[in-house]
């Protein structure tokens, strides 16, 4: 192929964080009386609760857990409970991919806890969950692993008797998979992800369990204020009804407002997630018939709908070594960023390299449907160059 394809995607958005905004996203949609007002006003207070309350709707968080709204985005909401939360029993941390191991290097470099267990996998696959204890102890893990592609199929592995904690990161799962909440004491994610709202603030999400190890536990090290959740040994309430830690950006706060009504609209999460299997299935369905790329998950009951993950699989292009393969992949991300067909679809720093393609509910079916021709296009492009170099 060396014409370039008839069709371009509409919206060339395919990034995996921020990721697209959604269809018919428009600055003039957004409410404005919040901006310019203190976040502490009735109307800040009054549009940060509907921005809870509108989450818990949206995802059927149950009535009885609390949302808060964080600073630093998922990774602040993610270490507000390690450093709140761990050290009352022993943990077993899970990762198959960089985010998954940075909370590793957090619990075991950082708060240095003598009774953490790591429990990995390489990229492209999922640890043996058989060997996670989560009856007796407390189990950290992501959710949908954003830089493999690789997500945990379903929570029967958790236990539903436990005695510990489970804390979840599902960042790039969250309005795209089924979070099953009965088995969760904790959940984060981000605004930027699935629903395509703007970056730095985190959602934490807290079950009675999860609560009650703040109220009766002290962790052994200090927390500094941006962690601190309780005060006199009981729960600060006002920062799961609107009264944010620190000042948060209240037209990023409309943005996600707006971004969850859209989703309401739509269907709700049920349409949510049908938007994002169908997506993934148009690149998968191509996948499967394209011979020169491979889903770096290896098991498809365990392959992402939102962060999909492929690898330069060409037998040509392989047996030139890593560095070709290398080589190849940020060809092509290169070629169809200058052609504006795809922006910021090559794999994460420290994932193997290839491609990352964001297929979240704010991507388009048929934008995704546009791309894979220019993908086919740019390998033939990136592979004929190899040659020529040889």
């Amino acid at each position: 192929m060396t014409d370039l394809p008839a069709a371009r995607p509409r919206a060339p958005f395919f990034s995996s964080g921020p990721c697209a905004k959604r269809p018919g996203w428009s600055l003039d949609n957004l409410k404005t009386d919040s901006l310019g007002r203190s976040h502490r006003a009735k109307i800040g207070k009054s549009r940060l609760k509907l921005a809870i309350d509108l989450t818990r709707e949206v995802l059927g968080v149950p009535a009885d857990y609390r949302i808060g709204i964080v600073p630093a985005s998922d990774t602040g909401a993610v270490e507000m409970a390690l450093w709140s939360m761990l050290g009352a029993r022993g943990v077993d941390m899970l990762a198959w991919e960089s985010f998954g191991e940075g909370w590793v290097t957090d619990v075991v470099k950082q708060l240095k806890l003598d009774d953490a267990r790591v429990i990995t996998a390489p990229y492209g696959e999922l640890p043996d969950l058989s060997q996670v204890d989560t009856k007796t102890r407390d189990v950290v893990f992501t959710w949908n692993g954003t830089t493999s592609g690789v997500r945990v199929p379903n929570a029967d592995w958790i236990a539903a008797d436990r005695e510990g904690l489970t804390i979840c990161d599902a960042t790039s799962a969250a309005f795209a998979q089924k979070l099953d909440f009965a088995k969760l004491d904790v959940v984060t994610f981000s605004w930027q992800k699935v629903l395509g709202g703007e970056a730095a603030h985190g959602m934490l999400i807290l079950s009675p369990r999860a609560v009650e190890r703040l109220e009766t536990y002290k962790p052994a090290w200090p927390l500094p204020k941006i962690f601190r959740m309780t005060k006199g040994g009981k729960l600060i309430e006002g920062i799961f009804e609107g009264e944010t830690i620190n000042t948060p950006s209240m037209l990023a706060v409309e943005d996600y407002i707006d971004a969850l009504e859209w989703a309401k609209s739509i269907g709700g999460l049920n349409a949510l997630v049908a938007k994002a299997d169908a997506n993934a299935k148009v690149v998968l369905d191509w996948v499967a018939k394209t011979p020169w790329i491979a889903n770096l998950a290896k098991d498809p009951a365990t392959a992402s709908n939102t962060s999909v993950c492929l690898v330069v699989a060409d037998a040509d292009v392989v047996a030139k070594g890593p560095e070709a393969v290398a080589q190849v992949a940020k060809g092509i991300t290169a070629a169809l960023d200058k052609e504006g067909v795809a922006y910021d679809i090559g794999a994460y720093r420290d994932a193997p390299p290839g491609l990352r393609i964001w297929c979240g509910a704010t991507v388009e079916q048929s934008d995704l449907e546009a791309l894979t021709p220019w993908l086919d296009w740019a390998f033939e492009q990136e592979k004929a160059k190899l040659a020529k170099a040889a």
